[in-house]
């Protein structure tokens, strides 16, 4: 799995103070670190929207279709994949679940049927079927790349809802990775405050903070 932060809006924090205090005309209040103060606030609060107007952009490589299927239902986000129409899929690489993986006689299982798949999907396409059409037989378990782009609102949804305890492990995984970085450039707004008040798990929440979040910061 490859997650890396790709882009996202000049001092992300500060953008949000300023335009949450053209609510009240305070922009006279604002200082250097004040948003450390009014941004905690607005989360306790449920002032989302605010939180709307910073956003973060994500280069993810070599996830399972099965974890991409989950991440684009995050409508309110905006997704950009690899075409399997375009991009031929001869070798394909692919994720394989621990359970899977720690099992030598399901491994061998696993990685037989993958193979057979990979050698059929290149008959195919040497028989001239088209890319669109010889996909069809590729298991979920295809490595895919995605880009996606999200407001800090909706990345704490994301988040919320999939670093969970009932989340399929990929995915989980994935937004451990994604929340990390996101607080390396936002640290007040995905910080605990949001879940501490939001989230119905937050025990467990503050456990994965604590582990893997903090992590070299």
């Amino acid at each position: 799995m490859v997650v890396k932060l790709i882009s996202h809006n000049p001092d992300p924090e500060k953008n949000i103070e300023f335009c949450a205090r053209t609510c009240y005309e305070s922009f006279e209040r604002m200082e250097n670190d004040t948003y450390k103060k009014m941004l905690p606030v607005l989360l306790k609060n449920g002032h989302m929207s605010l939180f709307e107007h910073s956003s973060a952009s994500f280069f993810i490589d070599e996830i399972s279709r099965v974890c991409s299927h989950q991440l684009v239902r995050h409508r309110l986000a905006t997704f950009s994949q690899k075409s399997q129409r375009y991009v031929k899929e001869s070798g394909f690489g692919y994720v394989v679940p621990e359970d899977i993986k720690n099992n030598p006689e399901a491994l061998e299982v696993y990685e037989d049927a993958i193979k057979e798949i990979q050698e059929t999907y290149e008959i195919l396409i040497n028989l001239g079927i088209k890319k669109e059409d010889a996909r069809f037989i590729i298991p979920n378990a295809v490595h895919t790349t995605i880009t996606l782009t999200a407001n800090f609102r909706e990345w704490l949804h994301i988040i919320d809802l999939r670093v969970n305890i009932s989340a399929q492990w990929e995915i989980r995984e994935l937004l451990i990775t994604v929340w990390r970085e996101l607080y390396k450039i936002a640290p007040v707004v995905f910080s605990l405050t949001y879940f501490e008040h939001w989230s119905k798990d937050f025990e467990y929440k503050q456990k994965i903070f604590n582990k893997n979040i903090l992590v070299n910061q």
